[in-house]
């Protein structure tokens, strides 16, 4: 089945497309440094928004860690936004940017909202730093969470797979 053309407000993000795999860690202060595994996968069906899902395990027991999905919303003038739901029961809603070249894009989001469910952990704020360069893509997150100030908290990176 042919895949359905890119949606012109998605051309910027053209590069994001695809799964990528890797690895990455984690730290933050109220819990134990991690490493983990990632799997990401990043799409579309023709209409303005690429859809997001994402899977981490623990880098050394395999025991699954953490999921989320969304999508984004490109917006005119390459800008967008981000709608993310966890399991955690946390959703955040960002606004961001996007620098396009022919081999190479950075992505910035930052929150604009976190909502929480009433036995979710406390998070406030939360800012996703995107890089790709050819086949490799590379992220920081940062955030605000359980009482803790705006810090990096997670790292990894992701190559393209065929």
């Amino acid at each position: 089945m042919k895949s359905p053309l890119l949606h012109e407000l998605c051309e910027p993000f053209r590069g994001l497309l695809g799964t990528w795999k890797g690895r990455g860690e984690g730290h933050y202060p109220s819990i134990e440094s991690f490493g983990y595994v990632e799997e990401s996968t990043f799409s579309h069906v023709g209409k303005p928004f690429i859809s997001y899902v994402q899977k981490t395990r623990d880098s050394v027991t395999d025991a699954p860690l953490h999921s989320e999905s969304g999508y984004i919303r490109p917006q005119e003038e390459y800008l967008a936004e981000l709608v993310l739901a966890q399991p955690s029961g946390i959703v955040e809603m960002h606004k961001g940017s996007i620098e396009s070249s022919k081999n190479a894009c950075v992505i910035y989001f930052e929150s604009i909202d976190v909502r929480v469910t009433p036995s979710a952990k406390e998070v406030t704020q939360v800012s996703r730093l995107i890089k790709i360069e050819g086949d490799t893509l590379s992220y920081d997150v940062s955030m605000a969470a359980v009482g803790e100030p705006f810090q990096h908290h997670l790292k990894a990176l992701l190559k393209r797979q065929a």
